[in-house]
């Protein structure tokens, strides 16, 4: 039996992990950590340890001794700060016996800072990229950009620290920060034109597996409501960026159409928050690490049904106790 153990489960990302793995139907033993003893994740694992924050001094030592302790064969980040910190550490937790899930280290490099991908798709030259400025003023921006345009943190995800920017007084306490923090966008397309595109790459540019939602998000910036869709315009523009960053297993990409564009939101070079919208229409990407982090193939594409997801809040109760 594996190991598999998941950080951040009591997150949607990683508590949706440990539901799909579940869902996989194979036989396994869940580890789950998060930094809050009553994260909800652990009522779907096996085995749950309470986890130091990421950013601290002690948190690699602390895992390292973790994946030993319960002699971990998969890790599996479910956050995006986890990302960051296992991808500088990658050999070290590989040292303790277990594989890492984690995608193309330039690819990861590259998505956690939204100019540096700018400069990428500029130098491809791909019509994806969406014009963005480091500098200028509100006059400038607003008459190379129109109004609303927004200010957009160049190291964040789920839509976290997004400014809309609609008129000077909005502008203003934010315009020391551009450049080192934010850089200036147009709005593109509409809220009701987002795409998500789950790919599961396989490391030298192509695609192994791929499912698209259009989408629509919560205020948290996670997917709220999803619609299964076949777009065929989009399939080349997702083949493409593939091509050229070479993508190594779950990778998230978010459009938005504008007119007869498709133009790129971002790169996430991990699973994504509506994964586990996913494995309800067939496609599992816990299943598909599974399959390719320890048995060593790439996965199939799934048959993925067709249909509509909305999330909502559920409650998990216990009667017999105060405690999970």
């Amino acid at each position: 039996m594996s190991t598999v153990a998941v950080t951040g489960v009591g997150a949607i990302i990683g508590y949706g992990l440990l539901r799909s793995f579940r869902a996989s139907g194979r036989p396994l033993q869940l580890v789950g950590c998060d930094i809050y003893p009553d994260a909800v994740g652990q009522a779907w694992c096996d085995v749950f340890e309470q986890a130091p924050p990421t950013a601290s001094d002690s948190y690699l030592d602390w895992l390292e001794a973790l994946l030993r302790r319960h002699r971990v064969t998969l890790l599996v980040p479910g956050i995006e700060q986890d990302v960051q910190r296992f991808a500088a550490a990658r050999q070290r937790l590989e040292a303790c016996g277990c594989r890492v899930a984690l995608n193309d280290a330039a690819l990861i490099e590259l998505a956690s800072d939204k100019w540096a991908m700018h400069e990428a798709l500029a130098r491809i030259d791909d019509a994806v990229r969406i014009p963005s400025r480091l500098d200028g003023s509100f006059d400038q921006l607003s008459a190379e950009f129109g109004l609303p345009f927004i200010l957009k943190p160049r190291r964040s995800y789920a839509s976290k620290g997004l400014v809309r920017v609609s008129g000077r007084e909005s502008f203003e306490p934010h315009r020391r920060l551009l450049g080192e923090a934010l850089m200036a966008q147009p709005i593109v397309g509409s809220d009701e034109e987002e795409y998500t595109v789950g790919v599961f790459g396989d490391g030298a540019g192509g695609i192994a597996a791929s499912i698209t939602l259009r989408r629509r998000l919560a205020a948290d910036g996670s997917t709220a409501k999803a619609w299964v869709r076949q777009e065929p315009s989009l399939a080349p523009t997702v083949a493409r960026l593939c091509a050229s960053f070479r993508p190594l297993g779950p990778t998230n990409l978010q459009f938005r159409r504008a007119g007869r564009h498709w133009k790129l939101l971002e790169i996430n070079p991990r699973v994504s928050s509506s994964s586990s919208i996913r494995t309800a229409f067939g496609y599992n990407e816990a299943a598909m690490l599974l399959d390719y982090y320890l048995e060593g193939r790439l996965p199939a594409q799934p048959l993925v049904g067709s249909g509509f997801a909305a999330r909502y809040i559920e409650d998990f109760v216990v009667h017999d106790r105060d405690h999970f």
